[in-house]
């Protein structure tokens, strides 16, 4: 027992003294190259950082200036201005130095110098020049051939030593002769804080110099004839291809940087010199600070494990008595933990055994048990029940909110997609992978109950206090682009209103998928959230095609195939305007089967012999995608309607009744009659009677009479015209129009006038 603890401690000591010393070395090592490497870089970027922001500034002053000088105020009209009189150019003049002085911060001044016809200065104020000295030294700024240049001047005769630097713009700009001059003379401490920006370090020196030398300016202060300055320049004009380098200086190592700005008429040149222990000083401290902690961190640990070896080691002794049937002797000859680990590998395979089985069998259950609730078959359990049932399942629903978001995949006949008509099982088993896995991302708790039908829910438990609705609009977007890249479906998703009670669910759950029946059939991807529904979705008058009804029907009847097909495509494609809700496509379609359905029993067929007995209503509402719905009616109801068509008449029979449909289209609004049509079409009255009405399912004179009504009809709806003028286009005799149409449609034409009207404008409105 002793041997096995001793042994223990020192390997425990050794183990953790290890990273201790390897994590001290590599910081030293950090702080004393790398780092040390990584600040003169952040250094010598900020350096150039700094210098591209001097020259920036001077350039802007350079521009401003050459703008000025070509402002009119500064022409050749000077020359002949009388300034003792003329108080308003004075004044012009005056305000226009004032904002050329203003619109720069490093501007300590802006002169304006005349030489001809007299001396005259306005600094800004107007002042001529009496003092010879003072003349001169204005004069001398116009004795050069350089239109714009700069310079460090001395403007006060007995100061010669006090210099600015100034920028010279003659004027007027461009001339030969210039006659006087635009100064702009530099703040010297503005100067030197700009130039500090190039030496974050108190013992450093950095300054400027024009390449002829008529220009020096440092930021210490420190003259062009300094010891350090004179070293400087002489090494880099040793070496002027290199921008940056170390240099020693009276025991001490400088980083230096330096760089040349393009001036007027010049270069200058900025030069930073910085001591490189100033720089690194910290962090090397730092570093070796680091490694002295880590040393008595590391004496520490040892102390502190020992101490917690011999505290340990006394419940490991009580396990192993305990777990070896509370006798010592069975262990003696043997160490603690390898009793403790025999028995606890048969611990451990008698529990993992059990818990493959539960684990097995929990995710069915549990499922199971969600569908059930959410469908509303616990109704008539209480809140406290549904509770402890959602508790035993280790779900936590105590001060929790539900939502419910329930998904609908579309898209399954796209040309590009994975699946395929009779895969709905399989692509929803993968949806419902795809919703698990990202709601897992974004909510503790959740479960997905898959409905096998294209069609699937999410549960999301979450804290009443936590704001579920961003979450949940993130969630459904990440979802809506995973199901389009990887399923290449398309995916409605209703996200319910958060309820606070577990009985409350099954009604947030047959909410949302009663409202996923109201979205958008035309849009691809579709998130609706009954947060944002304050109302319930409007009513709107269903857009019917009864144009394109008649024509199917007609086509049906006379047994023309490829014309069927193309106007039931029309048919669908008017149901399916843009804004249409899915409900509304599936109403409209269902109301097709119903008409067909009612040809097919005028024609003598009976449905149940057509269809063999299937409820065509319930399985036309199953399906919602429109390429399916278009084979599932050619499939179901148009080719067995034609075949039946085809065997029950000939071709003489279709082409009396197309002829006769033909010639009634044609010229209904005469007056025509049975006799009529027989004769024009080449038969005799009692063929054209049986054909017709062995196509159609209708007499002549009842078709004829449907034609002319829903011409007159059209006409009062959609045009001005008088009755009488309706009832001669529409075939009528007007002397009966007014009884035929109101024993028809219960209402004279007037009213139906408008009827009609009114409803055009309340649909508008």
């Amino acid at each position: 027992m002793k041997h096995h603890y001793k042994k223990s401690l020192a390997i425990i000591l050794t183990i953790s003294s290890i990273p201790g010393f390897i994590i001290a070395a590599l910081v030293y090592w950090m702080g004393g190259s790398r780092l040390e490497s990584e600040l003169l870089n952040l250094h010598q970027l900020q350096i150039e950082q700094g210098a591209r922001n001097i020259d920036q500034q001077l350039t802007n002053l350079e521009v401003m200036m050459s703008h000025w000088a070509s402002d009119n105020q500064f022409d050749y009209t000077l020359e002949e201005v009388d300034f003792h009189r003329n108080y308003d150019r004075v004044k012009d003049i005056t305000q226009t130095l004032l904002v050329m002085e203003g619109s720069n911060t490093l501007t300590k001044r802006v002169e304006l110098c005349l030489v001809k016809p007299s001396a005259v200065l306005f600094d800004p104020q107007y002042s001529p020049i009496d003092s010879e000295k003072f003349k001169r030294i204005y004069q001398d700024l116009l004795l050069t051939d350089k239109l714009s240049y700069w310079t460090q001047w001395s403007f006060d005769p007995d100061h010669p030593n006090v210099k600015d630097i100034t920028l010279v713009q003659h004027i007027p700009g461009g001339s030969t002769e210039p006659f006087g001059a635009l100064l702009l003379r530099l703040d010297s401490d503005k100067i030197s804080s700009m130039l500090k920006s190039l030496m974050p370090y108190n013992e450093e020196e950095s300054f400027l110099i024009q390449d002829t030398g008529n220009l020096y300016f440092s930021a210490s202060g420190a003259g062009a004839e300094a010891p350090l300055v004179e070293a400087l320049r002489e090494k880099i004009g040793e070496q002027p291809s290199k921008r940056s380098f170390f240099y020693d200086w009276q025991g001490v190592t400088y980083t230096v940087s330096y760089g040349t700005f393009s001036r007027i008429a010049s270069n200058w040149t900025y030069v930073s010199a910085s001591p490189v222990p100033s720089i690194t000083l910290p962090v090397l401290f730092i570093s070796k600070l680091i490694f002295m902690l880590s040393i008595v961190s590391l004496a520490l640990a040892g102390l502190l494990s020992w101490f917690a070896s011999r505290r340990i080691f006394s419940p490991v002794k009580r396990l192993a008595r305990h777990l070896s049937g509370g006798q010592p002797a069975s262990y003696n000859k043997e160490d603690e933990f390898a009793v403790i680990e025999k028995r606890w590998s048969l611990l451990h395979e008698q529990s993992h055994e059990m818990r493959s089985r539960l684990s097995g069998q929990l995710p069915h259950v549990k499922e199971s048990f969600l569908r059930q609730l959410i469908q509303g078959y616990y109704y008539a359990y209480s809140e406290e029940d549904l509770k402890r049932r959602m508790e035993s399942f280790k779900w936590e629903v105590s001060g929790k909110a539900f939502v419910v978001v329930y998904v609908q995949l579309t898209g399954i006949t796209n040309h590009e997609g994975k699946f395929k008509f009779g895969d709905e099982g399989l692509a929803t088993f993968a949806a419902v992978n795809i919703i698990s896995e990202l709601a897992g991302l974004h909510f503790e708790q959740h479960n997905t109950i898959n409905f096998h039908n294209l069609k699937a829910a999410l549960l999301v438990i979450a804290p009443n206090h936590e704001p579920l609705y961003g979450k949940l609009q993130a969630f459904s977007e990440e979802l809506t682009q995973a199901f389009n890249q990887v399923l290449k479906m398309n995916v409605t998703m209703v996200i319910s209103r958060p309820v606070g009670w577990l009985t409350e669910i099954p009604a947030a759950f047959e909410g949302a998928r009663q409202l996923a029946a109201f979205r958008n059939f035309s849009s691809e991807n579709q998130i609706i959230s009954m947060e944002e529904q304050t109302n319930a979705p409007a009513e709107e008058e269903l857009q019917y095609p009864l144009a394109l009804e008649r024509e199917l029907l007609q086509a049906l009847q006379t047994g023309q195939e490829g014309l069927a097909n193309q106007l039931l495509e029309s048919f669908l494609a008017a149901l399916t305007i843009d804004g249409v809700k899915e409900i509304e496509v599936q109403l409209g379609m269902l109301h097709l089967l119903g008409s067909i359905q009612h040809a097919v029993m005028m024609s003598g067929i009976h449905p149940n012999r057509l269809f063999k007995g299937v409820n065509m209503y319930e399985c036309l509402s199953q399906i919602r995608e429109p390429r399916l719905i278009l084979e599932w009616f050619r499939e179901k109801i148009v080719e067995p309607y034609l075949q039946e068509i085809l065997q029950r008449t000939d071709v003489q029979v279709k082409k009396v009744a197309e002829d006769a449909v033909q010639y009634i289209r044609q010229y209904y609004m005469k007056d025509i009659s049975p006799e009529s049509c027989a004769e024009e079409t080449g038969t005799t009255l009692f063929f054209l009677s049986r054909s017709f009405k062995q196509i159609t399912g209708r007499h002549f004179t009842d078709y004829l009479m449907e034609v002319r009504m829903d011409k007159a009809k059209e006409l009062l709806r959609d045009t001005d015209l008088l009755i009488t003028d309706v009832a001669e286009l529409s075939g009528f005799q007007h002397s009966n129009f007014h009884r035929i149409f109101k024993k028809l449609e219960g209402m004279n034409p007037t009213q139906y006038k408008e009827f009609s009207r009114g409803k055009a404008e309340d649909a508008g409105e």
